[in-house]
């Protein structure tokens, strides 16, 4: 894994329209120019910057990054993600990224890792992955298991919990596994952003979340398009959502050069400058990561504590579902 040094923060803070399917085929890949313009595809065309939200989320906590890439001169479709199942969500951004021609630099934020780790694979246009703070699984690794590696989690405290602590599961009426999960207003400024933003902001987030469902996180991979294509990795030091141990696991696994700031989870929200940073790199740097080798490395770990129990609700609704 390389590591590269982290760019002194430019600010400093403390601590998700169907056309007709022959309209689309008829159209063809475009560069995107709906989203932002950019370059006309071509030799020395910039890669068009696809960015993929994850859970309790949408497409809105790009904005300042999608401003800032723009006036770089770059492509940007910030698309939405379902959060429905990885499989699915995979699909969906796999049918995004036909439409678009040339180059493509592919990032995701929390779960949106594990949906590019999806959907990039076997798609000769993805010159680059991106994770911020993101899921990189291997293929049959789920993102709940992932998150219960090593401590560092807070989305449960009680490995007891038929729900994680931290989270509200509304029924959807399929079963008991079938529920969508919120984090809790109350927990949401300290899990999500670690307390790094004003309590007014972190309200406003809150009530606007996107919801997943619960197979999403416990769906296993499919693919390790980390395996075939370079790729950087933004760890915040301070995530109390995936853990930023387990982030560096991933990290190190992929191969992926990598940069640590002291940040929460919802990085995208609170260091938007050093997300758009850690993208132009891989947008434009010329020493491209070596890739991970063939077969997952082993490393020994204890599963205990928070890291446990920030999935434990998960297991638990997919063990009963699959009971007769």
């Amino acid at each position: 894994m390389k590591r590269i040094p982290h760019i002194a923060a430019r600010r400093t803070l403390p601590l998700a329209v169907l056309l007709p399917a022959t309209a689309l085929m008829a159209a063809g890949p475009s560069p995107a120019s709906e989203n932002g313009g950019g370059a006309e595809p071509g030799e020395g065309a910039r890669p068009t910057v696809v960015l993929v939200h994850g859970y309790w989320a949408d497409g809105s906590g790009w904005h300042e990054v999608v401003r800032s890439l723009q006036a770089e001169g770059y492509p940007v479709v910030a698309t939405a993600n379902p959060l429905r199942s990885l499989s699915g969500d995979a699909d969906h951004l796999t049918a995004r990224l036909r439409t678009i021609e040339g180059p493509v630099v592919l990032v995701g934020h929390s779960y949106g890792g594990a949906v590019i780790t999806n959907a990039a694979a076997g798609n000769p246009n993805v010159e680059s992955l991106v994770y911020i703070a993101g899921f990189a699984p291997d293929k049959g690794e789920t993102a709940f298991e992932l998150a219960a590696k090593y401590p560092g989690s807070r989305v449960t405290d009680d490995p007891s919990a038929p729900v994680p602590t931290a989270l509200n599961a509304v029924p959807l009426g399929g079963g008991p596994t079938d529920v969508d999960l919120y984090l809790k207003p109350d927990k949401f400024s300290d899990v999500f952003l670690s307390d790094r933003l004003e309590a007014s902001r972190a309200r406003v987030l809150a009530a606007s979340q996107r919801p997943a469902t619960a197979a999403s996180g416990n769906e296993p991979s499919a693919a390790a398009a980390w395996r075939d294509i370079p790729s950087w990795y933004l760890i915040p030091t301070d995530d109390r959502t995936i853990g930023t141990d387990n982030l560096r696991f991933m990290a190190e696994r992929a191969g992926s050069t990598t940069v640590e700031i002291d940040a929460p989870h919802a990085v995208l929200e609170t260091n938007p400058d050093e997300v758009t940073d850690v993208i132009l790199k891989a947008a434009h740097d010329d020493a491209r990561p070596a890739l991970a080798a063939t077969g997952t490395t082993a490393r020994t770990a204890v599963l205990g504590g928070a890291a446990v129990v920030a999935v434990a609700a998960g297991a638990t609704l997919v063990n009963r579902s699959r009971r007769p």
